[in-house]
């Protein structure tokens, strides 16, 4: 999970994060939240990469992300840019993602 940004259009800051990867993974979901001080937090946009298409790339993905509606009657649009690595560590699988922005 990324930091809060209050009062921000633009939330991201570069976050990298580093996922050991468990046996039989099939993908990568990313969920971006409406951060409410009252009540649960809105998930308002997602996206999913397949671990062949993470795989396929031995030195890595980097580029813009489409995001889809979460809820099928809502007008969510944008995208997010990101920088992905998959690599091995001996017998488990590491996934290097760096989230660099969104739009």
């Amino acid at each position: 999970r990324t930091a809060t940004e209050w009062q921000s259009l633009d939330p991201f800051r570069g976050e990298e994060y580093t996922l050991h990867l468990p046996p039989g993974f099939h993908g990568l979901s990313i969920y971006v939240l409406d951060k409410d001080t009252i009540g649960q937090d809105d998930v308002i946009s997602k996206g999913w990469l397949s671990h062949q298409y993470l795989a396929a790339e031995p030195l890595g993905i980097e580029g813009w992300f489409s995001l889809a509606p979460v809820e099928p009657n809502e007008e969510v649009q944008g995208e997010i840019h990101l920088e992905l690595w998959v690599s091995k560590q001996g017998p488990s699988q590491i996934l290097r993602c760096h989230i660099l922005r969104a739009r």
